[in-house]
């Protein structure tokens, strides 16, 4: 008897929110899906009649507080009955070399997930490099927890995580204001990390020493990554970073200049007396 394709075992999880630029080439890439769970939270855009279009899409609708707690939710409220879960961002795209890969691969029963990295493109055109990590994305479901973790969530895995050689094709394109309405969002809760108790790092080290960190982030994704080679697109990502990072630095900055600054109380005039 022949043993059924990873893929059978696997359900697509994604977080959606106004993705109407990027969802349908995100869903057309997930074509070997039985079976696909959407959490919404509160789409105005055409996102919602894209998924709906789409039998194998189950929406549920969850007003956003974390990541960390919207991905719980999804994870485990929404009935996944697969064995496997994939986590996606919705302005993912699965590459066909890691569609293969998922459907010959025969997981040991120790392994708890899987890493994949990842390819970048600026509205469709590839990048030589980028700063975005792989990520534990293929979860055996029971091995994995989350938690919140700066402006996303953290994602802590219970026994060993495998790599594998397929990538993920990261394309978002939704336009440059919600780029940086998103990253205020997002760095106005990256700025109490700065201060937390955690391991020190090169970038947490950068971040606390403004203007450091948008200086050096930008000169290493176009130059060391070689973005400088990818012409508009090359460019377009590294001011993004650029931004993002000028943005906490901002944010850092006001936290310790209105911690720091008093106010010194008024003077009040001296009544002068008039000589006669």
């Amino acid at each position: 008897m022949t043993r059924p394709s990873l893929l059978d075992r696997i359900t697509p999880v994604l977080l959606t929110y106004d993705e109407e630029p990027n969802i349908a080439r995100t869903l057309s890439r997930l074509r070997w899906a039985r079976s696909i769970v959407v959490v919404d939270s509160g789409s105005a855009d055409r996102t919602l009649a894209i998924l709906r279009a789409d039998a194998r899409v189950r929406v549920f609708s969850r007003p956003f507080d974390t990541h960390a707690s919207q991905w719980r939710f999804a994870v485990t409220e929404t009935g996944v009955a697969t064995e496997w879960i994939l986590r996606l961002d919705a302005d993912y795209r699965l590459g066909d070399a890691l569609i293969e890969e998922l459907r010959a691969l025969r997981p040991g029963p120790d392994v708890a997930a899987y890493e994949i990295g990842f390819d970048y493109e600026i509205f469709g055109r590839p990048l030589s490099g980028s700063l975005y990590p792989p990520k534990a994305v293929l979860l055996r479901q029971g091995r994995f927890s989350v938690h919140d973790r700066g402006h996303a969530e953290g994602w802590r895995v219970d026994g060993p995580v495998e790599t594998l050689a397929g990538k993920i094709t990261h394309d978002d394109r939704k336009s440059t204001a919600r780029f940086v309405a998103s990253q205020i969002r997002y760095m106005s809760r990256e700025v109490e990390r700065l201060d937390a108790d955690e391991p020190p790092s090169l970038i947490r080290r950068l971040r606390s020493l403004p203007p450091l960190a948008p200086i050096v982030v930008f000169l290493y994704a176009y130059f060391a990554k070689g973005l400088f080679l990818d012409g508009r697109a090359g460019l377009y990502y590294a001011l993004q970073r650029l931004v993002a990072e000028s943005i906490l630095a901002l944010m850092a900055l006001e936290k310790r200049l209105t911690s720091t600054t008093k106010i010194a109380p008024t003077p009040q005039k001296a009544e002068r007396e008039e000589v006669r």
